[in-house]
């Protein structure tokens, strides 16, 4: 059986791991083992923080969406209660961002809403 050299398949493999952790600080940009765990450890918290980033948006349209209606006299709940038993079903995201960049639309909507 003849001889197989695998250098280049490896070179191959540490190429791509050390591209994908070009900018890390330390050994773990250029060392390759301390590399792979690094990148095991970023895809891990990429995971979890486009599930975080989920949150934090409808947190801040909330935010939003309540200093809005706290500016017309009312609060965020009961807004959204009376909202949901008129059976409007526009979302968050854009009531918020009708309230943050068309105030004037917003009040329109709000006035059908409560009024």
């Amino acid at each position: 059986m003849s001889r197989v050299k695998r250098g280049t398949v490896s070179k191959r493999k540490h190429k791509k791991v050390l591209e994908l952790t070009k900018g890390f600080r330390l050994g773990r940009g250029t060392t390759i083992k301390q590399a792979k765990e690094a990148l095991l450890h970023a895809g891990k918290y990429a995971f979890a923080g486009r599930k975080q980033r989920k949150r934090d948006m409808r947190r801040m349209w909330i935010i939003q969406l309540g200093n809005a209606v706290r500016l017309e006299g009312n609060s965020y709940s009961k807004f959204i209660a009376q909202m949901k038993a008129k059976g409007i079903t526009l979302d968050r995201k854009i009531l918020a961002d009708l309230a943050v960049n068309k105030p004037e639309e917003f009040k329109k909507v709000y006035s059908q809403i409560v009024g």
